[in-house]
């Protein structure tokens, strides 16, 4: 049985299954832990394009293979194209909620300071337009959270704070090359960043999950989504 995490039933008003799951436990049934046969098994040292090809959704895999192909396209620096290519990571298959600072805490061990920096701040700068690069404040917002919508004091904090600072182009990069919705009729391997991946992430030779690093629960937890401990 797939017991789902607290985090995404809280305030939805779904019942509690929890003691009811706790009931059905006996001999044939128990609770998964480990492989998910639903899903394909990753390698034992898996790398960062295994996590694209084998755990991120379909959506946001997409999404960031198709804004890293813009910024390479247009001749962007690496370091642009592989942060458009990590930006949303999180929301591959980890958390939404404030998923620049998740993204940045995954990658911060594997990549450089100044591209964990852009992927933690775009998540501040995409609230905000900056006419000097042409990057307006995206009509799909006004879609996703109404015309009204503010975003937190800790969001505007954040905004300022990396306006100011010298990586603030790297991040609002990230921004202007950010689809906000994605072409259906474009398929882009993850094999085309090959090298850009091997020239700027350090791939550990445990594979991520297995390094010890203070991150390698988070990339265990994609390995096995479903696990209840």
């Amino acid at each position: 049985m797939i017991l789902p995490h607290p985090v995404s039933l809280l305030g939805t008003g779904q019942p509690d299954i929890e003691t009811e799951m706790m009931g059905q436990l006996g001999p044939g049934t128990i609770f998964m832990m480990g492989d998910n046969p639903a899903l394909s098994k990753m390698p034992e040292k898996p790398t960062l394009l295994d996590f694209f090809r084998q755990r991120f959704s379909p959506f946001t895999r997409n999404h960031l293979l198709q804004s890293a192909m813009v910024a390479l396209k247009t001749g962007m620096e690496e370091k642009v194209v592989l942060a458009c290519l990590l930006h949303d990571i999180a929301n591959g298959a980890l958390i939404r909620v404030d998923h620049g600072y998740w993204g940045a805490q995954l990658i911060e061990p594997y990549v450089s300071e100044e591209i964990s920096w852009a992927v933690r701040n775009h998540q501040a700068l995409r609230f905000f337009a900056d006419e000097s690069v042409g990057y307006a404040y995206p009509e799909a917002y006004i879609k996703f959270f109404g015309p009204d919508y503010q975003p937190s004091e800790y969001v505007k904090e954040a905004y300022t704070q990396a306006r100011q600072h010298r990586w603030y182009m790297t991040s609002r990069l990230i921004t202007l090359n950010d689809l906000y919705s994605f072409d259906p009729t474009v398929t882009v391997e993850p094999e085309l960043f090959t090298d850009i991946v091997g020239r700027h992430f350090k791939q550990p030779r445990e594979g991520l999950g297995f390094d010890g690093s203070a991150v390698a629960h988070m990339w265990r937890t994609m390995i096995w989504p479903n696990n209840l401990l």
